[in-house]
């Protein structure tokens, strides 16, 4: 079987290119910059880009499955383009905002991508991740790093924020077993946590005495809108106000998909403490995740 990766180096992508490499199948990674790709041994990295459809043909070749990086705006060609070369079975790494109201940007986002591959005519497999856990490090880690203090409104909000890995570990048993075309599988941690417990769990992950500052919402969007457009930091608090009231859903998709159980956000904040120190942020090893979309704010990549 041969299966392209498309945003192969993203937080997603990067473990289902682990997971992939010793499958002992073909595994071809699309990427935009083949010499820093830094993939798996066994991966062929190819140059390509989902944004210039016009450079993906020669890496369709001879693929059978493919996993799908979300890029709406291309989406439609792209599945097209797919399905012409003979991909049989398409993952797309969507998100769970496609469950919200379709005013919701990050809805329209996803949404846009999984209707160009239903309309391909392909099997597909629609994968929808909770928040990731890594938007932690993009959101607080500057201020733990340098105050010990993590400020955002909405103390309460409770979402079991997902571990990328786990989120791989979906897509990945999607693409190499039978059985799940026509899946829409909402993955999430095991557990609803609130903003203060999350904060609570990177403290004891780095050995810090980290508080949770409260804000209002109107100091939390004036925050907020120093780094995102309005329409998302609005998405993004009707979001928390919405979880501080309702916890977000925790589903069983990942044990149901692969056979083992969610892995914890205390597991996963253990694994990234190097990122909310002072000697990582001053080395530039912060790990910050990319910009984003979801959930209503996962950072899919």
């Amino acid at each position: 079987m041969n299966i392209l990766l498309t945003g192969a180096t993203g937080k997603v992508g990067r473990h289902v290119a682990q997971s992939l490499a010793a499958s002992g199948h073909h595994v071809r990674a699309l990427t935009r910059t083949p010499a820093t790709a830094a993939l798996p041994a066994g991966v062929e990295v190819v140059r390509g880009d989902l944004e210039q459809p016009q450079t993906l043909p020669a890496a369709l070749e001879g693929v059978d499955r493919m996993y799908l990086f979300p890029v709406p705006e291309t989406a439609q060609e792209v599945a097209a383009l797919a399905r012409k070369a003979g991909v049989r079975h398409i993952v797309v790494l969507s998100s769970s905002s496609v469950l919200d109201d379709e005013s919701n940007p990050s809805h329209q986002h996803h949404r846009a991508v999984e209707r160009a591959v239903e309309d391909s005519g392909a099997d597909w497999t629609f994968v929808r991740p909770d928040e990731f856990a890594g938007n932690t490090l993009w959101k607080w880690g500057d201020s733990i790093r340098t105050e010990n203090v993590v400020r955002a409104p909405y103390g309460k909000a409770a979402r079991a924020i997902v571990h990328e890995a786990d989120i791989a570990a979906v897509v990945a048993t999607a693409l190499l077993e039978d059985g799940h075309a026509g899946a829409q599988y909402l993955v999430t941690g095991p557990q609803a946590l609130t903003q203060v417990e999350q904060v609570a769990a990177i403290a004891a992950a780095t050995g810090r005495d980290i508080r949770f500052e409260e804000l209002s919402r109107e100091a939390g969007r004036a925050a907020m809108s120093a780094v995102m457009p309005p329409p998302v930091v609005e998405m993004l608090l009707d979001y928390l106000a919405e979880s501080a009231v309702t916890p977000g859903p925790v589903t069983d998709a990942v044990r149901r998909v692969t056979g083992r159980q969610a892995r914890t956000f205390a597991s996963w904040a253990a694994e990234h403490a190097g990122g909310f120190s002072g000697e990582a942020a001053a080395t530039g090893a912060t790990g910050a995740g990319n910009s984003s979309s979801s959930s209503s704010s996962n950072s899919s990549s």
